[in-house]
């Protein structure tokens, strides 16, 4: 296991998307310093939801998991980790934990520090990083089985971002009730003074709910990987 965590942090953290991520998480310390500028209560909350859980947060999420066996499988190297004398379940575990582990400190930590730039206080500063912590979590989960799952899966999973995430989501309780975006901000109402539209889930609900979805895709990516021929 740790040789295969090793293994897929060192593929997924490419040069160019780490120095890319990190430019965007200095401009949300940037951001967060304007933000604090301002006289509103609940600014920063609102700053953190749009920029950080609705944007920065899935999009980062999908660029380092959906490479962790994405890229394997586009370039048709899967075979070697496939032919390993290891259980399935050891692989996708451990694609999802680096995915995890390079996501959130180069987009988590940066929100917090600009979360706490806002002027929001340490509730902001607590919710952001428990809805970050958590909403990474559960993109890596659903993007590392999308990348091993279907072909151009940032395509794909931009369109889910977009469309579902961003749009569809939006439309009622019962379809937050299936985004992970509509739990994060939740964590961000019920932990601070800040009010979203079609954010009412507990706090309890809304921690469990997306690291279960989490738990299911990792468990459909070790069934898919040991079902799946691999060339």
């Amino acid at each position: 296991m740790r040789s295969l965590y090793k293994l897929f942090v060192a593929s997924i953290a490419k040069r160019s998307r780490v120095l890319t991520m990190a430019a965007v998480g200095a401009l949300g310390i940037l951001l967060g310093v304007v933000v604090g500028l301002g006289d509103e209560v609940d600014r920063g909350a609102q700053f953190i939801s749009r920029f950080g859980l609705l944007l920065v947060v899935p999009i980062a999420s999908l660029v380092f998991a959906s490479a962790a066996l994405g890229d394997p499988v586009e370039d048709r190297t899967l075979v070697y980790l496939w032919l390993k004398p290891v259980q399935r379940w050891k692989i996708i575990v451990a694609a999802t934990l680096a995915a995890v582990s390079v996501t959130l400190p180069l987009v988590g930590v940066p929100l917090i520090i600009a979360s706490s730039f806002t002027g929001g206080g340490r509730d902001l500063v607590f919710a952001t990083a428990l809805a970050c912590a958590v909403g990474i979590t559960a993109y890596t989960g659903l993007f590392v089985y999308l990348g091993l799952r279907v072909k151009r899966a940032l395509l794909w999973g931009l369109g889910y971002i977009l469309i579902w995430e961003g749009f569809i989501a939006r439309a009622g309780t019962n379809a937050s009730r299936l985004s992970v975006r509509g739990h994060t901000r939740s964590i961000l109402e019920r932990l601070t003074d800040a009010e979203f539209e079609l954010a009412d889930f507990s706090i309890g609900y809304s921690v469990a709910m997306p690291l279960l979805a989490m738990a299911v895709a990792v468990s459909l990516a070790s069934v898919r990987l040991s079902r799946q021929d691999v060339d």
